[in-house]
């Protein structure tokens, strides 16, 4: 707790009055752009690496940026209401949001304790909260990896029974570069496109084409982003040298205008 209350000393003396003004500038009306659920590793700083300011994004955080998916479709369905859900209906529904992001990271410590349940099933803990949150959403994402790990960098299909049009093919880790856990990452993110498109809440806003959904993934050791390019079928590292090709992709899949942020598109980029 001292380390909190002296971060919040600094942050008095340092960035306080720069917050306050942007508090000023959107007061009681702020019109977030996007919703992404990321891992609650205290690595991730996703607004630092997006360098969002306030009324952005929202930002959901759990163990492992896992969305569970809705066990049944349609008005009959079971109304869920766990956080992930609720937020997709909060941000998109009432909130207006048009983009939603899955970000996972390396070394995720959730993603490796699901690999190693699945290596040795008997390490299961009935008692455990956590184990039950792996084992019931991470199933269609270790049935992928297994797939990946047996025919190695072939296309992964992620299919939407729901939404067809949110299906994809990925090509995970190509070269192999990847230890396991991370591939196991990289897939999670992707299943959890597929589960976001399974909720009734957004049926609307898929078929009305006003929802798009996209998976990032972050490197913790290197601290490189990277944006799952569908027409490429696998992550792409984001930097100035991909940049204008991966929003050519978005403003041809979303309409992203092209003139959204200037700074960037005149790559006026910050030097580093």
């Amino acid at each position: 707790m001292q380390r909190i209350l002296r971060g919040v000393i600094q942050y008095r003396q340092t960035i306080k009055q720069e917050l306050v003004e942007q508090f000023k500038q959107i007061k009681d009306n702020p019109q977030p752009k996007a919703l992404m659920f990321t891992c609650m590793d205290s690595r991730m700083l996703p607004t630092r690496f997006t360098q969002a300011k306030v009324g952005d994004i929202f930002v959901v955080r759990n163990a492992g940026n896992l969305i569970p998916d809705a066990c049944n479709y349609g008005h009959s369905s079971e109304v869920s209401c766990t956080t992930e859900p609720a937020a997709l209906e909060l941000a998109v529904k009432r909130g207006g949001v048009k983009h939603v992001i899955v970000c996972g990271h390396s070394d995720c410590k959730a993603m490796n304790m699901l690999f190693g349940l699945h290596a040795c099933p008997t390490a299961f803990d009935h008692s455990s909260p956590m184990d039950h949150w792996l084992r019931k959403n991470g199933h269609q994402t270790m049935k992928k990896l297994n797939e990946r790990l047996y025919k190695g960098p072939q296309p992964l299909k992620f299919t939407s029974e729901i939404n067809p049009s949110q299906s994809f093919e990925a090509i995970i880790d190509p070269f192999d570069r990847l230890k396991a856990e991370d591939k196991l990452s990289q897939i999670n993110v992707l299943q959890q496109l597929i589960n976001i498109s399974s909720h009734e809440s957004l049926r609307e806003a898929f078929e009305a084409g006003t929802l798009h959904v996209h998976g990032m993934w972050f490197d913790v050791y290197k601290g490189e982003d990277y944006l799952f390019s569908k027409e490429k079928r696998q992550f792409v590292i984001i930097k100035e040298d991909t940049f204008d090709s991966l929003m050519d992709e978005l403003h041809r899949r979303c309409d992203v205008p092209l003139g959204e942020c200037p700074d960037i598109k005149e790559a006026r980029f910050a030097p580093g």
